[in-house]
């Protein structure tokens, strides 16, 4: 080169590509305690957020301000007694909204009817009578809450049980099912190893049947009028189960071999909505399931 100068040209050397997810707007100072749900609104424009006392709603393209739907702080917190656990909109109707709580209800509200939607809800819960030992009101905190694709009925996932309550009837669900019985023999062991906080997600595939997780790595899909159990695990290897149901409400399944491990509970999982694909997260793992 000119004056005895070297030129140096850049080189190029491969790298992985590397995908991350940019926030293109954020929702901040509506909560002061951990946010548990978050869901769309059918209207395309709003969504709600809720904590363990209170459900907001935001507009979409207002990041600044949100409109306070439900206030569950009493004025002392030494008189707290109930917290929200979940909370999500109706599917078609934009206006109703449902929460559950930490003592088994559900209750489902009507943004027309008043600003603050704390009271006037329709309350679906089992009666008191049905609970009875010492663990009652730890495994009948509700987790988690899915209207049905209609908008008619509401799933709902407890500690030991999945439940499928009608919008029109609030006294009982219309189906009870066990989801992992055999486990009530062990309540005591359970507390002491704080397994039996575990909040176990509920949902719908799309062509209706009601889908939940256990232990042992298991996740359970039943059929709606609960004639059956399909069982999966979260196993390259195994084989999907099915167990025919001898009651409609009240469905038990065998004791699976072995010590609960809190690796093997599968609390999340997503069902495609139109296709049968089961995505499920176990531990560190996905894992895909599709119809053969």
């Amino acid at each position: 080169g000119v004056g005895g100068t070297a030129l140096r040209l850049p080189r190029i050397t491969p790298h992985d590509v590397i995908v991350t997810a940019m926030p293109k707007r954020v929702y901040a100072n509506g909560h002061a305690y951990h946010i548990n749900s978050v869901g769309p609104n059918c209207d395309g424009e709003t969504f709600l957020s809720a904590d363990d006392l209170r459900v907001n709603l935001w507009q979409l393209g207002a990041s600044h301000t949100c409109f306070n739907l439900v206030d569950m702080k009493p004025t002392d917190m030494e008189d707290l007694s109930e917290v929200i656990t979940a909370a999500e909109f109706h599917p078609c109707a934009c206006a109703l909204f449902a929460y559950s709580s930490s003592k088994g209800a559900i209750r489902l509200a009507d943004m027309r009817a008043r600003a603050l939607c704390d009271g006037g809800a329709k309350v679906f819960e089992e009666s008191a009578a049905s609970r009875s030992s010492f663990f009652s009101e730890v495994i009948s905190s509700v987790s988690d809450i899915k209207f049905s694709h209609d908008g008619r009925h509401i799933l709902s996932r407890d500690y030991m049980t999945l439940k499928l309550w009608d919008v029109a009837m609030e006294r009982a669900p219309v189906l009870s099912l066990d989801v992992h019985d055999f486990l009530r023999a062990k309540l005591c062991e359970l507390y002491e190893t704080d397994l039996i906080f575990d909040k176990f997600e509920c949902g719908w595939s799309g062509d209706g049947r009601l889908v939940t997780g256990s232990y042992h790595r298991r996740v359970h899909i039943f059929e709606p009028d609960g004639s059956a159990r399909t069982t999966l695990e979260a196993d390259k290897h195994a084989t999907p189960v099915v167990t025919p149901l001898r009651s409609p409400r009240r469905a038990r399944a065998p004791a699976p071999e072995g010590a609960i491990e809190p690796h093997s509970r599968m609390l999340f999982h997503s069902h495609h909505p139109q296709l049968d694909l089961l995505a499920v997260a176990a531990a560190n793992s996905l894992y895909m399931f599709a119809a053969s």
